[in-house]
């Protein structure tokens, strides 16, 4: 347990003087076009994994990206680790985030997320809030861009019971847009609240489209159905591979 911690810290120290490094090469680059930036956010993915394998022995198997359509696209992504906030930087070609509006508060980082073109929500709004992020969505749809929304809001801890919010449902229905569930087990081994890191592979796999035209309740329980079964599975099978 000991080693765990002493690798915790020092991935830790290092995670965060990249992230802060990143943001001020990416200030640099704010009056450039997006391009750049973009550059900027994918080497700060690859980079923060690679510490993590490195340090903390975290590896990352990625299944079923074969089934990731080209253009634009939603994605329904299961959300237990801040590690689901940038891993997808690594599979999705021009990613964007359905984020909460105090990020974008942060001085350096919400410039530069604003830059990026992450879609700002207020959950206190509610009908209002819905109808800036369908606004702004569209927007970004018609750029070929991919819209990651977590459909449960928060971080949850894996195995916890699920609670799907109506925003990806408003988002699947207003844009015409297919979307993409992905199952994952990274609570297992970058726990929420928690400045631990546990060895161990943290399996993501992208789950068969959703394509357009569904009523959004028939669409909230298709996505809540796949989304949950796939999940659990790949817990499942990160406890036994950390129990052998």
């Amino acid at each position: 347990m000991s080693s765990i911690v002493a690798r915790s810290l020092i991935f830790n120290a290092l995670f965060y003087a990249n992230i802060i490094a990143r943001m001020f090469v990416a200030m640099v680059v704010l009056a450039l076009p997006y391009a750049a930036l973009h550059g900027v956010l994918r080497g700060y993915a690859t980079s923060s994994l690679w510490l993590l394998r490195i340090i903390c022995g975290v590896k990352v198997e990625w299944r079923g990206i074969e089934k990731l359509p080209r253009g634009a696209y939603l994605v329904a992504c299961k959300h237990q680790s801040a590690w689901d906030t940038f891993a997808l930087f690594e599979i999705l070609s021009d990613p964007i985030f359905v984020v909460k509006r105090e990020l974008m508060w942060i001085p350096l980082f919400g410039w530069l997320a604003a830059k990026a073109g992450m879609i700002p929500i207020d959950r206190s709004a509610r009908a209002a809030a819905i109808g800036r992020m369908v606004a702004a969505a569209r927007a970004q749809i018609a750029r070929s861009r991919q819209i990651v929304i977590f459909p449960e809001g928060t971080r949850r801890r894996p195995g916890a019971e699920p609670h799907y919010l109506p925003g990806v449902a408003f988002l699947y229905s207003a844009t015409g847009a297919p979307c993409v569930p992905i199952a994952l087990n990274s609570g297992l081994f970058w726990p929420r609240r928690s400045l631990l890191r546990y060895p161990g592979t943290v399996l993501v796999e992208v789950l068969d489209p959703i394509p357009p035209g569904l009523d959004k309740r028939a669409f909230l329980r298709r996505l809540q159905t796949v989304l949950e079964e796939a999940t659990a599975r790949l817990v499942a099978e990160g406890k036994t591979a950390a129990d052998r």
